[in-house]
């Protein structure tokens, strides 16, 4: 498939998200230096720092090489037929290399915000439709009080993409059920590119519904990140940057993903999945998921105790 090279002005472009850890934990410290040099040949594809605005509520600029605590932002935007597309899967994650751990959070695409910049409450996933990635992470910003300092996205070909260059995931699934003609046993199961998209997409047999979503999505990277930090995978580098040139955006660089993987790669064994609670409700002829300001300030503080944030 030839490469179609992205610019700013194509940020909008289909986009999906899960998986993006490989950028932070398979490739880094542990290479040679002719890795290095393939990687910072990818990130000329990938790399778009203008996308986002440095975040307001950072006193001070997050410093990489002193372990200090950051988030980042994992978007999938599905595009829409005459738009940029909204994304339909939004993960918050902060890493804290002190205490080796992650905090992740998957924000329903339904709930009810107020849009930063726009001026009105909607969908938290029609934010990136209005603003792109900018608008989307001042908007969860707002929602949870917390900085966004970094942000990745990947199209849904691209997920596909690299869970066959790692060869594969396993996950517990924990649920008999079918999905676009694939059967999902419960059970143990080994899922290659195609059945892990279909794998995280199923909802609404899901008797948890959009909450079961979120879980197998987590499932998903947890099974990314965990296959393809091996050294079998890693001998595999040269494919999955073909992979990850081709799909992924993010205004990480390379020094910084190489400060990730130095110093925080041992917080992948320790990732603690947080939920939003809330209930949903009709406005309008809209459903929408509803937070209240309690739950709100519960997971805010979560989140800020594991940055160590006032």
């Amino acid at each position: 498939m030839e490469r179609r090279r992205r610019s700013p002005k194509r940020k909008g472009k289909k986009k999906i998200i899960l998986t993006i850890l490989l950028l932070l934990i398979v490739v880094g410290a542990g290479f040679a230096f002719n890795v290095y040099s393939s990687f910072n040949s990818a990130l000329k594809n990938m790399v778009n720092e203008s996308a986002l605005e440095k975040s307001e509520k950072r006193e001070k600029e997050v410093s990489l090489k002193d372990n200090m605590p950051f988030t980042v932002l994992l978007l999938g935007v599905d595009e829409r037929e005459g738009d940029k597309g909204r994304s339909d899967t939004m993960i918050l994650l902060s890493v804290n290399g002190q205490e080796n751990s992650v905090e992740m959070l998957s924000i329903p695409r339904d709930t009810r915000v107020d849009i930063v910049g726009k001026g009105k409450e909607d969908k938290i996933n029609h934010a990136y439709a209005f603003g792109g990635v900018n608008m989307a992470a001042k908007t969860v910003e707002e929602f949870l009080d917390v900085p966004v300092d970094y942000y990745i996205e990947m199209n849904m070909d691209g997920f596909k993409d690299i869970v066959d260059a790692v060869g594969g995931i396993t996950v517990n699934n924990t649920f008999a059920f079918s999905y676009e003609g694939e059967d999902f046993p419960k059970d143990t199961i080994k899922l290659n590119g195609e059945e892990a998209l279909k794998y995280s997409r199923m909802r609404y047999e899901d008797p948890q519904g959009d909450f079961g979503r979120q879980a197998r999505q987590r499932q998903v990277i947890q099974g990314i990140i965990d296959k393809g930090a091996s050294a079998q995978s890693v001998r595999k580098y040269n494919g999955m940057l073909g992979v990850v040139e081709k799909n992924v955006q993010t205004n990480l660089s390379i020094d910084e993903m190489m400060a990730i993987q130095k110093n925080y790669a041992p917080a992948r064994h320790n990732i603690k999945q947080e939920e939003v609670e809330g209930s949903n409700k009709k406005i309008g002829g809209v459903y929408y998921y509803l937070v209240s300001d309690e739950e709100k300030e519960r997971v805010s503080s979560i989140f800020k105790k594991h940055l160590d944030i006032e």
